[in-house]
């Protein structure tokens, strides 16, 4: 890191996992190098097995490294209990995932506030950012409504809100167009690329190269490490 610089939202440092297969040993990571800055919408792609999912548990926190260090916001994870990494998660890490994961008995509303109800805050902030978030996003009239009733692309932006709410400096975002038709797709794309200006920064896991022609960066995981996207490649 250069002087004057800052230092990077996201830093992963000689990152290794290994997974027991049978009598013998999988190396699924291997010394892998990151760096994202605040502010930044980076794309990851590599082919199904390579380690993505691995990639985005590990810097969540939710699984461990064999070796390695990931820093987040200037938190060392490897320095963190399972309950410190636990609270990183809940306060400065927001989750899309492919299916979008809304719960069928609550209503739009209550699936964008049930993270900060769970986090014990204060509601008067969240409700206010809720509210923002959702109109921005097109779905202010849809709060009393129940994901069923919405299509893919209104279900996947509800979870964006709900990811967003608690202002969380990192957005891992899994495949989050997966489900989705062309429209929807580019939609969320769009909005992901405009919540990763400022103070937050999105990382997503994904096979589709539109997302990757939006990015500011793609990277492409193979054979353990991170490579640039180069000209051309699908």
């Amino acid at each position: 890191m250069s002087r004057g610089r800052p230092a990077p939202l996201l830093e992963v440092r000689g990152l290794v996992k290994r997974y027991r297969e049978g009598e013998g040993e999988r190396t699924v990571l291997d010394g892998l190098e990151l760096e994202l800055a605040a502010g930044e919408f980076m794309v990851l792609l590599g082919r199904s097995g390579s380690g993505k999912s691995t990639l985005l548990n590990l810097i969540s926190g939710v699984d461990r490294a064999d070796a390695g260090t990931v820093r987040l916001d200037g938190a060392d994870l490897g320095q963190l209990s399972e309950r410190g990494r636990t609270l990183l998660r809940r306060d400065r890490i927001g989750f899309v995932y492919q299916f979008f994961n809304l719960i069928p008995i609550l209503t739009v509303w209550e699936n964008v506030l049930l993270p900060m109800e769970f986090a014990g805050r204060a509601p008067a902030a969240a409700v206010e950012r809720a509210r923002g978030i959702l109109e921005r996003v097109g779905l202010a009239a849809r709060t009393d409504t129940y994901p069923d009733r919405l299509s893919g692309g209104e279900q996947q932006r509800v979870a964006l809100v709900r990811a967003l709410v608690h202002e969380p400096r990192l957005l891992l975002a899994d495949e989050p167009t997966g489900n989705l038709d062309a429209a929807s797709g580019a939609q969320v794309l769009q909005l992901l690329r405009e919540l990763s200006r400022g103070r937050h920064a999105v990382l997503m896991v994904t096979h589709s190269e539109e997302a990757a022609r939006v990015a500011d960066r793609a990277l492409v995981l193979e054979a353990g490490r991170l490579r640039p996207l180069q000209a051309g490649e699908p």
